[in-house]
């Protein structure tokens, strides 16, 4: 939010106009990007003849190269491309591309805070990642599960440490996996390892592992916890505390887990994708009273209501309020606070609240056109595409990023516009 407070929030219209041989030519292979602040769209061009580049606002980027593809924006605005020249690729960062160059590159990673970017490498038929175009020192003939922290200090993957046979499940039930974190593999050897988590700070880093057939667990800093489960979940860092929670499987049903011990009884059919507040106070988790059935629950207590699928999960800043998306006979809409909005969409995406949490936007898709909604309310105008919508610091406008008509509009529009 420190960076839109600089953005132009005057509110208004600007456009671009999608000046280009064709539409085909310029959305080749993927949808086109925008900067976080909206005043530039890019995507890869086809030049044709094995030649490809990035358009920024209708210039082409000087550079051109074998392969482009997967551009992406850094929150402080650099445009960000993964770039092949000679059969080697790399990333390429407002047209010029990292010193180093692999065998292949892929997997894209920014920090939330800073100007890191990360990518997942191979090279010589081994793997890890490269940070600000720097590999690892040592790479491993396999990776996979790649993690950047918040404040872009460390990185992290699952790997295989040590060769396995083929077919050799005895090998393979000792534990030939771990984490390596800044390219150093944790001593801690264990049959599996998913979703590496870092706190705020790049200090600490959590995962779920697998410890045989049948007990899983987190570790922390390869340390595992005392207990085991049925099953786990990813890890979140709680960030006032540094406490760890997961949701873990007792006796058949789902509960979540604070530092080993029970934090949320296991009452639930399902308990994942849970969200800390800002401020570490509050804990939501997506989850299923009863099978097929699935709701959103706050410090532990469901959502009265129930959908077939919710995703989405988001809290306010100061963790008083709760949203998710919720989908019923292939319909979706938009729960607050276990309350949904009247509107029923063809596709619905992540809800964002205002800084102050009282408002809540989101991007909606019906009949193939997109529009933002606010506080359950429509935006009187439509579009051919849509990104997700940004308040203004101090949440009385939103920044609207959308193609329509052939062109490129960036919209600021008072609240009082919906």
């Amino acid at each position: 939010m420190e960076a839109a407070a600089g953005w132009d929030w005057e509110p208004g219209n600007k456009e671009v106009r999608l000046d280009v041989p064709s539409i085909e030519q310029l959305w080749r292979g993927e949808g086109p990007q925008t900067s976080p602040d909206g005043e530039e769209i890019a995507a890869v061009v086809d030049l044709g003849e094995g030649e490809y580049t990035l358009w920024v606002n209708g210039q082409a980027w000087e550079m051109t190269f074998q392969r482009a593809w997967f551009p992406r924006f850094a929150p402080d605005g650099r445009l960000t491309a993964l770039v092949s020249q000679e059969s080697e690729w790399t990333v390429a960062m407002d047209g010029t591309p990292w010193t180093e160059w692999y065998n292949f590159a892929w997997g894209t990673m920014f920090a939330r805070k800073g100007s890191t970017v990360a990518a997942a490498v191979q090279r010589d038929g081994s793997y890890g990642l490269s940070l600000n175009g720097r590999a690892w020192e040592e790479l491993y003939e396999n990776a996979n599960n790649f993690a950047l922290s918040p404040d872009g200090s460390a990185t992290a993957a699952a790997v295989q440490v040590e060769s396995l046979p083929a077919a050799d499940t005895a090998a393979f039930q000792k534990g030939v996996f771990s984490l390596a974190v800044n390219g150093r593999a944790w001593e801690t050897r264990f049959v599996n390892v998913w979703t590496p988590e870092f706190d705020e700070n790049g200090l600490h880093v959590a995962a779920q592992v697998r410890l045989n057939l049948y007990d899983y667990s987190i570790a922390v800093d390869g340390s595992v916890w005392p207990k085991t489960f049925a099953c786990v979940w990813e890890p979140r860092f709680n960030p006032a505390d540094g406490a760890v929670v997961a949701p873990v499987r007792v006796g058949g049903a789902w509960g979540m887990a604070r530092n080993g011990e029970i934090l949320w009884p296991p009452v639930f059919k399902q308990c994942w994708r849970q969200r800390f507040s800002a401020d570490g106070a509050r804990l939501a988790a997506i989850v299923a009273p009863r099978f097929g059935r699935f709701t959103v629950a706050l410090d532990g207590k469901p959502w009265p209501i129930t959908f077939s699928v919710v995703t989405d999960l988001a809290l306010s800043p100061d963790g008083q309020r709760a949203a998710a998306l919720g989908q019923e006979k292939g319909q979706w809409t938009v729960v607050v606070d276990g309350q949904p909005w009247p509107g029923r969409y063809d596709r619905a995406w992540g809800p964002v609240f205002s800084p102050d949490g009282g408002r809540l936007a989101a991007k909606v898709e019906r009949g193939g056109r997109y529009t933002v909604i606010l506080d359950g309310r429509a935006y009187q105008e439509d579009f051919d595409r849509l990104w997700d919508p940004v308040f203004s610091p101090d949440g009385n406008k939103i920044l609207i990023r959308a193609v329509k008509a052939g062109a490129y509009v960036r919209l600021v529009a008072p609240v009082s516009a919906f």
